[in-house]
């Protein structure tokens, strides 16, 4: 039987546009007539304070404090860090004026109104926080300073897609000071791993943490690490960073402390952050062809109850049923937090209802209509597995204590699903054994549709060399993501340079 899916597009058909389809499909965003700018939805939103709770509560624990730091940064900032500014240079946004005035009926910028400086909004914080460091730390006893910030930032993009790349984005960006280099290494692997856990753990989606090749670096950076998910078109996602800066912004920025030893030195810095680019890669890691799978962790709402109303005198009778459900369902706990159930008693069609959100893929949908309340029964759908192997909705009619008791297992049953299947997605399609770059470019150019990445050795070159490397792939449209934590020892040569290979690195498409 041939299903008929909730979206007009497959993934197999055209993966941009069924990603597309999935944001607006499932109320996540949509365009706010601003290029590069999205208005996001209650429930796309929903999913991102979900992110921030959970994250919040990693990053704390840690034993971070949150603070805000201001939207505008002065480009005399900048200018202080050459490498950093020349990384940002091309997408910064930058306000030269204070006011408008009207000529002829339209408002222009007033000419007189010129900034003394000239404003840059944010694209990342790192030299605003840098100059609040320097007047922070005095002394060794001021170390480590461990500060968070929730905010926005702007980078002015020349392609775009909806939480993937936008011009505005928001994120988190977590910035510390310490007294030695081995600290600060230390604790940027540390939020690398508090990263990897929330991947996992939370967004079921799961990665490869490991450090980035020299010319992948953030900008003024001594080493970078990232975390890499694969999405099911095959392509990689830079999902989070982890930034060891040494003392970079520190030189720049004056961050100096008088050591125990009553002596001025450098103070090491790191720097890391998450956006809401990890909920376009929920959606490209866990979506299918009826729109948005979210995973408990997640979802703003774990069960759906869905009233089979039908303007009758028996609506009462459903309504107070799904009532008591929905309160019985909120008292409980699973994942180690309150369930969260609503009662979506709005009067549209019941099957329209269960579609939407279907589509915006709620973990467990519930209907109930008048047989149910009569029999004491519940109808519920699992998002996760929606259609029998004959085609049909998988709809269980379920006793309703039975299924009071099941949730939280269900809950539990439903998050570890969904990372074991894009676990298997992530561990199956990595290619290992490629020892020449003309088989490299065999396997991009003859793989199927969604032909995933390519583990190689590589000798770790640098300079002219690693530039000549990065042309090579530009050409394949292919990029340097990692080198893995947990990669098998180098033991052949280098497929780029011919010289011996000294550690592993992950060739794919990205995002």
């Amino acid at each position: 039987m041939t299903i008929k899916h909730a979206l007009s597009v497959t993934r197999q058909q055209d993966f941009a546009a069924w990603y597309q389809a999935v944001v607006s499909e499932a109320d996540m965003a949509e365009d706010s007539g601003v290029r590069g700018c999205m208005v996001i939805r209650p429930w796309g939103y929903g999913i991102w304070e979900r992110m921030q709770r959970l994250l919040d509560d990693a990053i704390k624990a840690t034993g971070h404090e949150n603070c805000y730091f201001p939207l505008f940064i002065p480009l005399s900032y900048f200018e202080k860090e050459a490498e950093h500014v020349e990384g940002f240079a091309k997408e910064m946004a930058v306000v030269t004026h204070h006011r408008l005035k009207a000529v002829d009926g339209k408002l222009v910028v007033d000419p007189e109104a010129k900034l003394e400086e000239p404003l840059v909004v944010r694209p990342t914080s790192e030299t605003v926080i840098g100059a609040a460091f320097s007047r922070w730390v005095q002394s060794w006893r001021d170390l480590p300073v461990l500060i968070n910030q929730w905010a926005n930032v702007v980078r002015w993009e020349m392609r775009t897609r909806m939480f993937l790349r936008t011009a505005e984005f928001l994120w988190q960006e977590g910035h510390t000071v310490h007294a030695s280099e081995a600290e600060a290494r230390e604790h940027t692997l540390r939020m690398l791993e508090v990263y990897r856990r929330f991947a996992e753990e939370c967004v079921a989606m799961p990665v490869v943490a490991g450090e980035k090749p020299e010319n992948e670096r953030f900008p003024g950076a001594v080493a970078t690490y990232s975390i890499e998910a694969m999405m099911q078109d095959g392509k990689a996602l830079q999902a989070g960073t982890s930034h060891f800066l040494g003392t970079t912004f520190s030189q720049a920025q004056n961050i100096r402390f008088q050591n125990a030893s009553g002596e001025l030195e450098l103070a090491q810095t790191t720097s890391w952050g998450v956006s809401t680019r990890m909920i376009g890669g929920m959606i490209m890691v866990h979506g299918d062809d009826d729109g948005l799978r979210v995973p408990p962790r997640l979802a703003p709402y774990q069960v759906v109850i869905v009233p089979m109303l039908r303007e009758t005198d028996e609506d009462a009778a459903v309504l107070d049923y799904a009532r008591a459900l929905t309160a019985e369902l909120n008292a409980q706990r699973a994942l180690g937090e309150p369930v969260r159930a609503l009662l979506d008693g709005k009067a549209i069609k019941a099957s329209n209802k269960r579609w939407s959100w279907v589509k915006k893929g709620a973990p467990v949908i519930v209907e109930v209509g008048p047989r149910d309340v009569a029999a004491g029964n519940v109808s519920v759908i699992r998002r996760d597995r929606l259609y029998q192997e004959s085609g049909k909705l998988a709809s269980s009619i379920q006793p309703r204590a039975e299924f009071l008791s099941a949730v939280p297992a269900l809950l539990e049953e439903i998050q570890s699903g969904m990372f074991a299947e894009a676990k298997t997605r992530l561990d199956t399609n990595i290619r290992r054994g490629v020892a020449e770059f003309a088989e490299l470019e065999r396997f991009f150019a003859e793989a199927e549709q969604f032909p995933g990445w390519v583990e190689v050795q590589w000798s770790k070159p640098s300079g002219g060399d690693l530039e000549a490397v990065d042309q090579r792939l530009k050409a394949l449209k292919l990029t340097l993501r990692n080198v893995p934590e947990n990669a098998e020892p180098a033991s052949g040569t280098c497929i780029f340079t011919g010289k011996p290979a000294v550690e592993r690195v992950l060739v794919g498409r990205s995002y």
